[in-house]
């Protein structure tokens, strides 16, 4: 019999669940990140495509972001989920086996766009979770997410090394396809009453962006140090081909895995903000990303770059549970909305940082990044001291 959560029946979120929803976040969101170090590869078969298969794939993210994220607070999230999982694998061989650019960019875009079903997990994961333990749930299904973002770049790296690029989406695939089945087959059903227009669901953004000031504070104060976390490893493999490093690529990949002992934060910030609240995590959060690039600046070696970045991951990680945590807890029946205008806002923060990021090494190399995203980090900081103000009720739904 199939399983459901009716307003007055709670359910009870398992454990296995939690880890099983936190799995098949990072599975999605990996199909993003898999192109990266795959692209001067693809550019001598592809050429003219792989200049564009990273920044189309990224808008295809955003484009998800805005128009499939909000359906979570329309239609069953269990059906929504299991049919982009299946889009997914679908857009991922149509990329496995495409000859052409304009196959690569119709098929990258798509997987952007299907991708964002981990930003249906999550808020249907704090819907499911109760409100004593939704810290801790999201910390940990976010720790599937940066898993997911660390680790894909060093499997691509060396699935395509050792057996082309294609390859990496091919596997892709039945991962793809398995995640879809066994969300289906373990998620509840999620019932919806009739859900208001299309139109309407995306127009009502503007007013929960308007009238709640903790959501703007949550997604402007991600933003920014998103930015900092995307111009970090975007100028990090430039930064070690210096002569005083020397290394090369794949180990500009392995701080990836450096970067995975961040996970750890999430869980810990969740269950800290379960009690002690979440401002105060969110406050720790960015006081440790601004220590790290206090680091990166007055140090520019190896020691100092594997510490700093074991700090950001973790400041990112504490902050982004601890803002989501508050940002749930705002409007319960638009956490989808909500949801997707935060991670609009913080995916806008880290293009912008990605860009600024590579544009300032160019013409003033490491220490004026450094003194770039300090600056970001201290509005950053700021940000958490402004007066609360009371919140307004949207109407949104």
């Amino acid at each position: 019999m199939t399983r459901s959560t009716p307003a007055d029946a709670p359910f009870r979120l398992r454990r296995s669940l939690v880890f099983a929803m936190s799995a098949a976040t990072g599975i999605a969101v990996a199909n993003i990140y898999y192109n990266q170090p795959m692209l001067n590869i693809i550019s001598h078969e592809l050429p003219h495509a792989a200049s564009l298969i990273s920044p189309v794939t990224q808008l295809g993210y955003a484009l998800g972001l805005f128009l499939l994220v909000p359906l979570g607070d329309m239609f069953n999230r269990r059906k929504l989920i299991f049919g982009q999982f299946i889009i997914l694998a679908a857009a991922l061989l149509l990329l496995a086996t495409a000859s052409s650019t304009t196959m690569i960019v119709g098929a990258s875009i798509l997987v952007g766009m299907s991708a964002t079903v981990a930003q249906q997990i999550i808020p249907f994961a704090a819907h499911l979770s109760a409100p004593e333990r939704r810290g801790a749930t999201v910390g940990t299904l976010m720790s599937g997410l940066l898993a997911g973002i660390l680790l894909s770049r060093t499997i691509a790296g060396y699935v395509a090394t050792g057996m082309g690029w294609r390859a990496m989406f091919y596997i892709a695939v039945p991962v793809a396809l398995a995640a879809a089945l066994t969300m289906f087959a373990i998620l509840p059903d999620d019932r919806k009453d009739a859900p208001a227009s299309y139109p309407k669901l995306i127009g009502s953004m503007r007013h929960l962006w308007r009238n709640y000031p903790e959501l703007r504070r949550a997604a402007l104060t991600q933003a920014l140090l998103f930015a900092g976390f995307s111009a970090f490893w975007t100028v990090l493999p430039f930064l070690l081909a210096q002569p005083q490093f020397g290394f090369g690529a794949e180990i500009a990949g392995l701080f990836g895995i450096i970067g995975m002992v961040g996970v750890l934060a999430a869980p810990v910030a969740g269950r800290l903000a379960d009690h002690r609240g979440p401002r105060m995590v969110v406050r720790i959060g960015v006081f440790v990303v601004l220590a790290s690039w206090a680091l990166f600046a007055v140090s520019a070696t190896l020691s100092a770059l594997i510490i700093g970045v074991i700090l950001l991951d973790f400041g990112i990680q504490s902050a982004m549970v601890s803002n989501q945590h508050i940002i749930y807890s705002l409007e319960p029946a638009a956490r989808a909305r909500l949801n997707t205008i935060f991670m609009a806002t913080m995916f806008i923060g880290g293009s912008a940082g990605s860009a600024l990021g590579i544009w300032v090494w160019n013409h003033g190399g490491w220490a004026d990044v450094t003194a770039m995203i300090i600056a970001a980090s201290i509005l950053a900081v700021l940000l958490q001291f402004r007066p609360r103000r009371a919140q307004h009720n949207p109407g949104a739904n």
